[in-house]
């Protein structure tokens, strides 16, 4: 049989001979998918083609094929086609001796070809790479010269269905044949069988196969001919058994006639002699090797089924020829398995009052993240198994989502480990590669208790909603078992080729966004929000963790630099934007730098830093927050936002102008965002007469809602409220509360909804100087989780449905330049 390897290969020395531009539409597809050929069945058949005749060759549908045509005819023919339409029919001729075959010398049924590339060569002669294409016969022949030109139509095939039991037989039998041909025959290389494994259509295998298979050219067309797909098979799977018979034979006879020492035997006895030699020179030989596998073996605590399985490869190591591949690969194998720490466990310490000194000592703030976390830590205790839920930290970038794992490993005192699972695409990452495969390894989670040398480590998978998809598989599919209870008491690993106890492993996930992760993959995880942190936290944890954790990086002392708490809330207010710590980190380390410098070059400087120096270190403040305005302008209101970043306030803003009744909203809005607006334009409109409104306005002006900071994409209901009491103040030319700010969705009916984000709105309300404000009445079970100290000075007001949030948010009172709107 022929393989596609070794035609790639000739097509490759053809290459430099080539001087004919390569057809960009072309492509060189050695297996064709079902979805191919379904599109190849799917083509029209021309109504006339010009007939190439081949002397020894016939082509077989989908198969690709390298011919040297060396005939004045079939070169015109060649260029001929490939100006045109690169289509031709191919036929086989009766008598491959015929110099100038005529219509009466061919046969009449043949394959359709597309030329993929040409080749000329030095000799005069041209090489071409055709792929087949669907059968035809010819109808009848319209010329001769300067080449044969037919009238053809297509061979209809009849398709077997894939039910059909005996025809499913066949086709395994013509595989395991094929396969078993390539195996035998010295001639052909085994990377053949990766060509017939690989194969999906079972028309294409049929045809492949026929194509390669050791068979006379009349053998060939009689399969080519036939119309019923598993009539076609049974006659490919009868040559291919009178190919094995006869190679079986002549591999019996060479065998019988054989004097010398075969190949093994003479390995065997050089191997000694260098065996022999290398003791001499003092080198290790390979008993000591396996003596060495044997004594650390006794020292490991796997069960009898895994020291079973051990001693199993191990005699299988000393049966293999040391200089044989095979050897490196069973060795890498077998150490592998000695690495791994069966059943070696470290002493867990359940101290939960140490516990919470560690997480409180390593995070400052997120008091209901590390109540969930003792308690988490109180029920394995008291349970003493891994069988609860694995969890799930969910929270911005910077919050402390991975080192909150760390500290649980601390407390527990566990060794700690870290997978990162950003843009991880190939499943065997996770499960490991078959130990046959050139440089294969365990996967990563096998690879990583190999290197915390315990068996129940805390085992943190970051950024698990990063998981990507790859056609080497689904990484977040692959992962299923390694977090679920019920599975991963006997987790496989491909490498390792049994199970492992993966069940006294803590596994800690982290994610930014729910929405990517898999649900069953998230059904497995108990989610914990991890949110952003207050200024007030910030400041401290600038205090107490990040400025001496930089003072110590830089080689400073404690007593070089003062940072007070004044200049730390600057830089957070000033220089960044975030619900982490991660930038403001960045920018303590410049001031700490900063003085670093001084320090180094002998410059005179004062220990503590004030307010004016931070511009000069630090540039001009980039990130001032919005601040509330006045209520002078109508339609102006002050609404709450969530940001990946942390809370916001956004204001709306309405204008009237003489138009049509158009509304138009602006400020890089979403669609969620624009419907919350139109809804409050339509609930306006239906309740005119309630809000002392003329009707007729509606018609006579355009109406024009606008968000500013048009750069940042906005979205969500939660601003629905705002918009509605911004068209409200704009029609009746009303005055909105001073230093007011709302949030809520609201319905067409006039219902008000709750939002999320509460927290974060509430903290970006005080910074605002924001003093009341106005919530959904569901709201405020959010309210009473936010503590005490963040809420002095504001005032809430608790609402179901427009016309409270109207009582509270306008006033009586004209805006200053009230226009008549009539």
């Amino acid at each position: 049989m022929t393989v596609i390897n070794e035609m790639k290969m000739k097509i490759g020395n053809f290459d430099s001979f080539s001087s004919e531009p390569l057809d960009s539409d072309a492509e060189f597809i050695p297996l064709m998918t079902p979805e191919d050929e379904e599109e190849i069945q799917n083509e029209s058949l021309p109504q006339t083609l010009p007939i190439l005749p081949l002397r020894n060759t016939v082509l077989f549908p989908g198969v690709v094929i390298p011919i040297t045509a060396g005939r004045d005819s079939s070169v015109r023919l060649i260029n001929d086609a490939y100006e045109g339409s690169k289509t031709i029919g191919v036929v086989a001729q009766i008598d491959q001796n015929t110099e100038n075959p005529k219509p009466n010398d061919i046969y009449h049924v043949g394959t359709v070809a597309r030329i993929l590339r040409v080749l000329k060569m030095p000799d005069g002669n041209v090489t071409i790479i055709i792929q087949g294409k669907k059968r035809f016969k010819i109808d009848s022949v319209l010329e001769e010269k300067p080449y044969i030109t037919a009238s053809v139509r297509e061979v209809d095939e009849t398709k077997t269905d894939t039910e059909d039991k005996e025809f499913n037989a066949i086709i395994d039998s013509v595989k395991d044949i094929a396969i078993q041909i390539i195996r035998e025959n010295p001639n052909l290389p085994t990377e053949a069988t990766f060509a017939i494994k690989n194969i999906e259509s079972n028309s294409f295998l049929i045809n492949f196969i026929s194509s390669n298979m050791n068979a006379s050219v009349k053998e060939k067309q009689e399969i080519l001919e036939i119309n019923n797909l598993k009539d076609r098979a049974l006659t490919t799977l009868k040559y291919l058994n009178i190919d094995l018979q006869r190679l079986t034979l002549r591999n019996d006879i060479q065998s019988r006639v054989r004097f010398d020492l075969d190949k093994q035997q003479r390995d065997y006895f050089l191997q000694q002699q260098m065996r022999t030699i290398q003791e001499e020179l003092g080198g290790v030989s390979y008993e000591a090797e396996i003596e060495e596998l044997k004594t650390k073996s006794k020292a490991k605590k796997w069960d009898k089924k895994v020291a079973e399985h051990f001693e199993k490869e191990l005699s299988k190591l000393q049966r293999t020829n040391p200089q044989s591949p095979d050897y490196g690969v069973q060795r890498n194998y077998l150490e592998t398995m000695l690495e791994l720490p069966w059943n070696e466990f470290s002493k867990d310490n359940f101290d939960l009052k140490r516990a919470q000194q560690i997480l409180d000592k390593d995070h400052y703030g997120l008091e209901e993240v590390k109540r969930r976390i003792i308690e988490y830590l109180a029920v394995l205790k008291l349970r003493n198994d891994m069988k609860s839920p694995i969890l799930c930290f969910y929270g911005p970038p910077g919050v402390g989502k991975t080192s909150l794992g760390k500290s649980i490993a601390k407390a527990l005192n566990r060794e700690y480990v870290r997978m990162s699972l950003g843009g991880l695409r190939d499943e065997a990452e996770i499960r490991g590669h078959r130990k046959t495969y050139i440089g294969a390894m365990p996967g990563r989670v096998l690879q990583l208790l190999k290197k915390a040398k315990t068996s129940n480590p805390v085992f943190v998978l970051d950024e698990i909603d990063k998981l990507g998809n790859h056609h080497a598989g689904d990484p977040s599919s692959a992962i299923l078992e390694v977090l679920d209870p019920e599975q991963n008491n006997e987790f496989y690993d491909n490498f390792l080729e049994m199970g492992y106890d993966l069940s006294k492993v803590m596994f800690i996930a982290t994610a930014n966004d729910l929405g990517s992760i898999q649900p069953a993959l998230r059904d497995r995880m108990e989610i914990i929000n991890v949110t952003g942190y207050t200024i007030e936290e910030k400041i401290e944890i600038a205090r107490k963790h990040l400025l001496p954790k930089q003072i110590d990086e830089h080689g400073l002392k404690s007593s070089d630099i003062q940072l007070g708490k004044k200049e730390i809330e600057r830089i957070v207010e000033g220089y960044t934007r975030e619900s982490g710590v991660r930038g403001l980190e960045k920018q303590i380390a410049k001031v700490v730098r900063n003085r670093a410098k001084s320090i180094a070059m002998e410059e005179p400087f004062e220990t503590k830093i004030t307010l004016d120096e931070l511009p000069k270190i630090l540039g001009a403040a980039r990130m001032e927050r919005d601040k509330y305005e006045n209520n002078d302008i109508a339609g102006v209101v002050t609404g709450l936002a969530w940001t990946s970043v942390g809370g916001d306030i956004l204001f709306i803003e309405s204008a009237l102008s003489k138009g049509k009744g158009l509304l138009n909203i602006t400020g890089n809005l979403g669609k969620v965002m624009k419907e919350s607006a139109s809804i409050a334009l339509e609930y306006i409109k239906a309740n005119a007469e309630t809000y002392s409104i003329d009707s007729e306005i509606f018609e006579k002006y355009n109406v024009h809602i606008h968000v500013p900071e048009g750069a940042t994409p906005k979205d969500g209901p939660s601003a629905g409220i705002t918009m509605l009491t911004s068209l409200l103040s704009l029609f009746t030319q009303k005055r909105v509360k001073k230093h007011l700010a709302m949030t809520g969705e609201i319905t067409l009916r006039g219902k008000v909804l709750p939002v999320g984000g509460i927290k974060e709105k509430i903290l970006a309300a005080k910074r605002a100087g924001i003093k009341e404000i106005i919530l959904c009445k569901d709201n405020e079970k959010d309210i009473l989780e936010i503590k005490e100290e963040y809420l002095k000075g504001l005032t809430f007001h608790y609402v179901t449905n427009m016309d409270e949030v109207i009582k509270i948010a306008l006033t009586d009172k004209d805006v200053k330049n009230k226009k008549k709107i009539q």
